[in-house]
């Protein structure tokens, strides 16, 4: 709609000036409304806090009644995942002809949600940005609250996607191409992971960007998050590298004991050797709402929030444009 009526109303005042111009001085005026149009179309590229907050209060909210698959609220939050990938421009992915990867499990039809942003000069090496938008649904009976809202786990780590999706299309710098995939039915076992690992070429994959539980301040302060298997590959390090003097810092997992590599959707495709691993910055050892129905949006901080996403976003960067290649892991 912008790309319509902006340029209408600029054309508009070009008719008004016209009547008492030249011909010379409106060929002048048509070159400066095209550098105007040109530059509102080439925005920088940001992490928009509004749009941040919109997209976990919309996937959070109790409309999605808890996101479990097969269900009428994971229908709804499947939509609206599917409508930003639209509005972001992103394309299909492979053979498919929507963005919704089908396949059913234990008779249930599910599907994991699939948009593609086409790199350039390497187009056929793939980096995945993903994250799980299922969650536990609701409780079959009880008072009060009876829904799973799933806000921290895992509506934040699909807010991450979002944003990331539209930061890189803005910015359009990656010369290989980025899927940006929820995955479905985490919570019953890395059900739709493994789904996507089956039919993928994993040699064509270079790494795996998956976001968890992002919307909680960590035990190690303000501006940091910490990455599960760090020790798995040199991916980690890269992050770190690029992180240099942004004032935030990553840190391996403070939770070795809870084995979190291989508890999140990045395990399906580490296990096929990509570098794939999980960002997270919540303290689980204390969270009180984990897997909980106070799992809700007013629960998160939405400056650790944004500014995880934006970490992200300048962590990753040389790995998206194609600068550096972590070293593929090698499970034991």
């Amino acid at each position: 709609m912008k790309k319509i009526l902006y340029p209408l109303a600029l054309v508009s005042v070009v008719f008004l000036v016209s009547c008492k111009q030249t011909k010379s001085s409106n060929n002048q005026l048509t070159m400066n409304i095209e550098e105007v149009v040109e530059k509102n179309e080439n925005k920088e590229a940001v992490i928009d806090s509004v749009m941040v907050k919109k997209h976990l209060y919309t996937l959070a909210s109790d409309e999605m009644e808890g996101r479990k698959p097969g269900t009428e609220g994971m229908e709804k939050a499947t939509q609206y995942i599917e409508n930003e990938y639209k509005r972001i421009g992103l394309k299909t992915f492979d053979t498919l002809t929507t963005y919704r990867q089908n396949f059913e499990y234990k008779g249930i039809k599910m599907s994991n949600i699939i948009g593609l942003l086409e790199g350039k000069s390497k187009k056929d090496e793939f980096i995945i940005v993903s994250a799980h938008h299922d969650h536990l649904g609701m409780k079959e009976d009880g008072e009060g609250d009876r829904i799973f809202n799933g806000a921290n786990d895992d509506a934040s780590g699909v807010t991450g996607v979002l944003s990331l999706a539209e930061y890189y299309a803005k910015k359009g710098v990656n010369e290989r191409s980025i899927l940006f995939v929820c995955f479905t039915a985490e919570e019953m076992g890395l059900v739709g992971s493994e789904y996507f690992g089956k039919g993928i070429d994993a040699d064509k994959f270079v790494a795996g960007i998956n976001l968890e539980l992002i919307g909680k301040e960590p035990k190690t302060g303000p501006k940091t998050a910490w990455l599960t298997g760090f020790d798995k590959s040199d991916f980690g390090r890269i992050i770190q590298k690029n992180l240099e003097g942004s004032g935030y810092q990553l840190f391996p997992d403070p939770y070795p004991k809870f084995q979190l590599f291989l508890r999140s959707d990045n395990a399906s495709l580490a296990r096929l050797g990509v570098p794939s691993h999980t960002f997270s910055t919540t303290p689980i050892d204390i969270d009180t709402d984990y897997h909980k129905v106070t799992d809700e949006a007013e629960t998160l901080n939405m400056t650790v929030l944004t500014e995880t996403v934006k970490a992200v976003a300048r962590g990753t960067q040389s790995i998206i444009e194609g600068k550096d290649t972590p070293t593929r892991v090698k499970m034991e």
